[in-house]
């Protein structure tokens, strides 16, 4: 049974004005446990809103979603619960800390779920250990933190809920390439816990492709494409249709196939395509 199930999901902004928004139209999506699931699209697609249904936060106007089997309309009373259990991490979440010091930021979720002192204090020195800041950062002021560590503490106050799934929305989007790789880095090992499952909606093709099992496409708020990674990265005509395009490694494969070149197709991360190169070269030695 899926963790979350989507079925025809529509949701109209500004409804019955003139201003009215399509922006989901019967959306079908699934998320299992101990996956990763890519929502790629571009701007404007529809991909924030189908994160805020999620775990609650939109409530769907046509279609249902269910979680663990029962439908988000009969867990109205329970929408805490959901909220915990289902984590959603903005696009740019350093926006939204408050907290004047970086541990209170951090102990927001478990002292609004009546968790004990102990408890929190342990919930907030593993979530930042897991995002990599030391627990000494709890009494740095947050407002002096880089954008980087600003990031990874929206994430840590998100996880010291310990949510099952954890749903992100342009997580790598402001961050220079050693942000990014460090976030990725975070991502994955956090998902290697069992019993977990994590849901990215990104531009950035490559982190997509680099994380996840499954990817839907999402374009004027319907699904054109999905599948494995790489299913959907494979097909290049219908992501250029759309205005995307695979991510670089498996583009630079594309062009050494069309040349005849003996190389895997299925090639979709940096590591994957430096192999593949190397062998290449290795055999013509």
């Amino acid at each position: 049974m899926p963790v979350i199930d989507v079925k025809e999901l529509s949701h109209t902004y500004l409804s019955g004005t003139p201003l009215e928004v399509r922006s989901l139209d019967k959306v079908n999506m699934k998320v299992f446990i101990n996956e990763i699931v890519g929502i790629i699209g571009p701007s404007g697609s529809g991909k924030s809103t189908l994160l805020q249904h999620l775990n609650g936060l939109l409530v769907p106007q046509n279609g249902d979603l269910y979680i663990n089997g029962t439908s988000i309309s009969e867990l109205s009373s329970r929408i805490r619960e959901v909220r915990q259990s289902i984590g959603l991490v903005f696009q740019n979440p350093e926006k939204q800390l408050f907290e004047h010091y970086a541990g209170d930021d951090v102990a927001f979720g478990p002292r609004n779920m009546g968790l004990t002192r102990e408890e929190i204090r342990k919930r907030v020195r593993a979530a930042m250990e897991t995002v990599g800041l030391p627990f000494a950062y709890k009494d740095r002021l947050t407002a002096e933190l880089s954008l980087g560590e600003k990031r990874r503490l929206a994430l840590a106050g998100v996880l010291a809920m310990e949510p099952r799934v954890l749903v992100l929305d342009e997580p790598t989007s402001s961050l220079d390439p050693e942000g990014r790789s460090e976030l990725l880095d975070i991502l994955s090992r956090w998902k290697m816990g069992t019993g977990k499952a994590l849901v990215i909606a990104s531009h950035n093709m490559e982190d997509i492709a680099e994380l996840s099992n499954r990817v839907y496409v999402l374009v004027e708020g319907r699904v054109v494409a999905s599948g494995s990674a790489k299913e959907v990265f494979a097909g290049h005509d219908i992501l250029a249709r759309h205005g995307l395009s695979a991510p670089l490694p498996a583009q630079i494969i594309l062009e050494l196939v069309k040349q005849g070149l003996p190389v895997s197709p299925d090639v979709l991360t940096e590591d994957e395509t430096v192999e593949e190169i190397r062998s290449l070269l290795n055999a013509g030695k």
